[in-house]
């Protein structure tokens, strides 16, 4: 039925952060929770508003002490969770926020700005090789935003849940980026793109905006 596209690995690795209990700590931002609004609303978003090669994990520092215990619990590192779903993924050099696999593909871990007793640095876990979440500008918002829930469907047509942001607040950060001069021209037209489009499904009634 050619039902589902989600690269096979994000279908996995959000599979993956659900088994373990860790996908309450974890929003998908950034270009993949197109995936989720396109399913919601049962369109297919344009391809060039989907080329990526990296997904964005926003870890939710607001709940830090139950992160580290559930964490803790499992006796893994995020490294290691990663490697469970593809062995060759290792922490990118000289950015200690980043796992990247043989095939190039990343993982970006984000966190809001330092706020209050926030921890920072703050890695993971206490393995050596583990993974840093970087702290990114405007990031309390996509922190603070509604979330928005919906299962997608893999290229192989295996099924996971992906939580990401509110359409609204996709839009809203999708345009910021697209106006910041100092951004590469190429990602503010993609960034331009992707905030049209979802707000072209609101605007239709495909998409709730929370």
């Amino acid at each position: 039925m050619r039902a589902g596209r989600v690269p096979a690995l994000v279908v996995d690795l959000l599979n993956q952060l659900e088994d373990s209990g860790l996908a309450q700590h974890f929003t998908v931002v950034g270009t993949h929770a197109l995936y989720a609004f396109e399913a919601a609303a049962s369109v297919r978003i344009v391809a060039g508003a989907l080329a990526t090669q990296d997904v964005d994990l926003l870890w939710d520092a607001r709940q830090r002490v139950r992160f580290i215990t559930d964490i803790k619990r499992l006796d893994k590192s995020m490294l290691q969770l990663l490697q469970e779903v593809d062995p060759t993924f290792v922490r990118k050099d000289l950015h200690a926020e980043t796992a990247i696999n043989a095939k190039g593909f990343e993982v970006d871990f984000l966190r809001r700005m330092q706020e209050g007793d926030d921890p920072h640095p703050f890695k993971l876990s206490d393995a050596e090789d583990e993974l840093w979440p970087v702290m990114a500008e405007r990031a309390k918002i996509l922190t603070e935003a509604p979330r928005f829930s919906h299962v997608v469907i893999g290229a192989t047509g295996k099924m996971a849940v992906m939580h990401t942001i509110s359409p609204a607040t996709f839009v809203e950060f999708k345009r910021w980026l697209a106006d910041r001069p100092n951004r590469e021209p190429s990602k503010r037209r993609r960034d331009a793109l992707q905030a049209q489009t979802v707000q072209g499904l609101m605007d239709e009634g495909l998409l709730q905006a929370s």
